[in-house]
């Protein structure tokens, strides 16, 4: 295993205990909720396998899923993440970017094609959790604002991390 797997088993562990510990119960106005968690979903490389992908985000969501008690509906949308994970970084990325190894960072990506790609990403989660979650439409305006309000939340949380997991890198090299 090579230095950067370790440090991403690390990052992994990291954000699941402090999803599960501290970011579960710091839901505004009961309405939205960060969901740092799908920064492990996103930062995989481009050349990462969709197979392999699909199954880090099934494992991702049943262990969110074992702790919030949401009953399947976080390894579904994890799932359905990791599915277009590829598809969203192509809109944002040249095809000759993705035979990279590096993950998809705000330090690899600039912050730019980060930011939207991060955005899009953090809209469609919460997007298939909450309609998933209510199995229907019975309450629009509630579901609306819930999606808009967790996905701001959610990528101001992921732009954080990147941020700081990408400064924290830079460090290191110096």
């Amino acid at each position: 295993m090579t230095k950067a797997t370790f440090r991403y088993i690390f990052l992994y562990c990291v954000l699941m205990l402090a999803q599960v510990v501290v970011l579960n119960r710091l839901v505004l106005f009961n309405c939205a909720i960060p969901l740092a968690f799908i920064y492990l979903i996103m930062a995989l490389p481009a050349s990462f396998s969709t197979n392999k992908s699909l199954t880090l985000g099934f494992v991702t969501g049943l262990i969110i899923d074992a702790f919030m008690d949401t009953y399947g509906v976080n390894t579904l949308s994890c799932v359905i993440l990791a599915f277009v994970r590829k598809p969203v970084l192509h809109m944002y990325i040249s095809r000759d970017e993705e035979q990279s190894t590096q993950p998809s960072t705000m330090r690899t990506l600039g912050a730019s094609v980060f930011m939207r790609y991060a955005l899009t990403m953090s809209l469609i989660y919460t997007a298939a959790m909450f309609i998933i979650e209510a199995f229907g439409f019975p309450d629009i305006k509630r579901l609306l604002l819930r999606i808009a309000a967790s996905t701001v939340y959610t990528f101001i949380v992921i732009c954080a991390i990147s941020g700081l997991y990408s400064s924290s890198r830079r460090e290191k090299k110096l």
